[in-house]
């Protein structure tokens, strides 16, 4: 497989490709996401994922494959996005508790050389526990998930919070690791 370049500074997503034991390199993307879209779609986490890889695509001399992700959590069809203070975040939890979302990544890979790309989803339903408000504002305050789609990361959650999952738990974290070497697979240099 050629050079792989991870167009994210998400050390979440870093991580999935240290145990996945991929060669990498990473440059962020500078891709400014719009922030306009509340209703979800499968074709706007896509498009965002692939302007991501692109942004850096295109910007290489040598060749490579650029992974570009995004990863949104719906509720009842509306985006929840990262929170913007402690009070957005504590809403998205009470919105959030005792119900089954779903979270959706969608990967772009894209090779430098002809900017060719695959793009691919894949969805997660998380059900929570009902939570108490001082779960609520336990995790919040030793967490600060501000940089967190949905107000949480999966893998740091305490017993109790989750009642279940259906997927693949990578994909919660931000790169479901079966879809990214899948696509990597199709996009071998």
């Amino acid at each position: 497989m050629g050079k792989i370049i991870l167009g994210s500074s998400s050390p979440r997503r870093a991580d999935i490709l240290e145990k996945l034991k991929l060669d990498f390199e990473i440059i962020p993307s500078s891709y400014v996401e719009p922030h306009d879209q509340t209703d979800f779609s499968y074709a706007y986490v896509e498009d965002l994922a692939y302007n991501k890889a692109l942004d850096v695509a295109k910007n290489l001399k040598e060749e490579a494959l650029v992974i570009g992700a995004d990863t949104i959590v719906v509720l009842d069809n509306k985006i929840l996005g990262k929170p913007i203070d402690k009070d957005d975040a504590y809403k998205m939890w009470k919105n959030l508790s005792g119900k089954t979302h779903f979270v959706v990544t969608s990967i772009a890979v894209i090779n430098s050389k002809n900017l060719k790309s695959k793009v691919k989803s894949t969805t997660t339903y998380v059900t929570f526990e009902n939570l108490t408000n001082s779960q609520i504002e336990y995790y919040i305050e030793n967490f600060k998930p501000f940089d967190k789609a949905g107000a949480y990361g999966i893998q740091e959650l305490p017993d109790g919070y989750v009642k279940s999952f259906d997927g693949s738990f990578d994909n919660v974290i931000g790169l479901p690791s079966e879809t990214l070497l899948e696509l990597l697979q199709e996009n071998y240099i």
